[in-house]
């Protein structure tokens, strides 16, 4: 098959799930055999060089007018309308922005297959303004009426397309992806020693509640709650919002031990992973946690915010705290501090879990066997 992948900003970016979906799915699908294409931004490539291949996968890069509003949308047309002109037999739309314009495909190539994932409900997002959250709800929309096929991340999305649109979907989720990789030398240089850090890996905009972190972490190590070596890393930048990324970095002026690594990947990111003591996960909104998933895949106990979406991809075998309450997820961690077995128990079942529940490859056979049926049934029309 001739496949493409619009919406996400690209593969070999630094951060985002779903640009991580795409990456993981396409790179597999070109390895079994599949024409892949990924439509890309180079603003947001790590790789600098702007590659046109990765692992198999083309890679098309298109400009954009390069706002937070406008970013996406305009890649997303250029792409779109590019990809009517290059007889691909699946176009697979990511997520509701980029989605609200699969009707073209519809229209204009309806032989082709055209399918939507439902990543999360980022009309939710805090970073958006007012008509910005109407646009991605109008997405949604399109997301439940035009595509041949819906792709829920979760649970959870799969009910409210149901409830809100009436549109079925079929869920597949996102993988859990760990490099065998552990060289503890790697985290020396943000002054954090094994087992002696709290991590938090995510983008920093406010639904992600890095804040509710930040003030539970700083009350207890001025209380002398928590050992004062212990740190608090967080991996990660913003995406468009500096105003809430200088909030935070002001919240942790005064603690020396809070320590903001900038984004990671790759053997860096697998090292914080592998050698923190928990991994934390306060957000307010989420989709499918990638960053969720991978630290439980290394077998570190995830703390997270009582939200269906973090609930239940960790299936008890995590610790839980309400959500938004900075008391509550103090009390948490002390509870952490002081059961330490437990803790290390937790995150063992937890790694069981995932790498049984939660597999890129299986994920790829499920997106392709879609693919598959929707082709038979447009042939069988024809």
């Amino acid at each position: 098959m001739k496949i493409a992948f619009i919406g996400q900003k690209g593969i070999q970016v630094i951060s985002g799930g779903v640009e991580r979906r795409v990456e993981e799915i396409s790179v597999r699908m070109a390895q079994r055999g599949h024409q892949v294409f990924v439509y890309a931004r180079k603003d947001y490539s790590s790789d600098k060089c702007f590659k046109k291949e990765f692992k198999g996968v083309k890679i098309i890069y298109l400009p954009a007018i390069l706002t937070k509003n406008l970013s996406a949308l305009t890649h997303t047309f250029l792409a779109t309308i590019h990809s009517l002109f290059q007889s691909y037999d699946v176009i697979h739309f990511q997520a509701p922005g980029p989605s609200s314009l699969c009707w073209i495909i519809k229209i204009f190539s309806p032989r082709t297959a055209l399918i939507a994932t439902f990543n999360s409900r980022d009309n939710q997002h805090q970073k958006w303004g007012y008509l910005a959250k109407k646009y991605l709800l109008w997405g949604e929309w399109v997301i439940s009426k035009f595509p041949d096929k819906v792709i829920s991340a979760s649970e959870t999305l799969q009910k409210y397309m149901k409830e809100k649109y009436q549109r079925k979907s079929e869920i597949i989720y996102n993988g859990a992806s760990n490099l065998e990789i552990n060289e503890p030398k790697l985290i020396e240089r943000f002054s954090l020693e094994k087992e002696k850090y709290i991590l938090s890996v995510s983008r920093l905009i406010r639904h992600k509640g890095i804040h509710y972190l930040i003030k539970a972490f700083d009350n207890l190590q001025k209380e002398k709650k928590i050992p004062s070596e212990f740190k608090l890393a967080i991996a990660g930048e913003g995406a468009y919002t500096d105003d809430y990324v200088k909030e935070i970095k002001e919240l942790s002026l005064k603690n020396k031990n809070i320590i903001f690594t900038g984004n990671q990947n790759g053997k860096n990111l697998s090292s914080l992973f592998q050698n923190s003591f928990v991994f934390v996960q306060p957000s307010e909104t989420e989709g499918l946690s990638n960053t969720l998933l991978e630290a439980m895949g290394y077998g570190i106990c995830p703390i997270i915010s009582d939200i269906e979406e973090n609930v239940i991809p960790v299936n008890g075998n995590g610790i839980i705290f309400k959500n938004k309450d900075v008391k509550d997820l103090e009390e948490k961690l002390i509870f952490a501090f002081k059961n330490k077995e437990i803790v290390k128990e937790k995150g063992k079942q937890a790694q069981v879990y995932t790498r049984n529940k939660y597999s890129w490859e299986e994920n790829t056979s499920k997106t392709l066997k879609i693919y598959e049926k929707i082709l038979e049934k447009k042939k069988n029309i024809r």
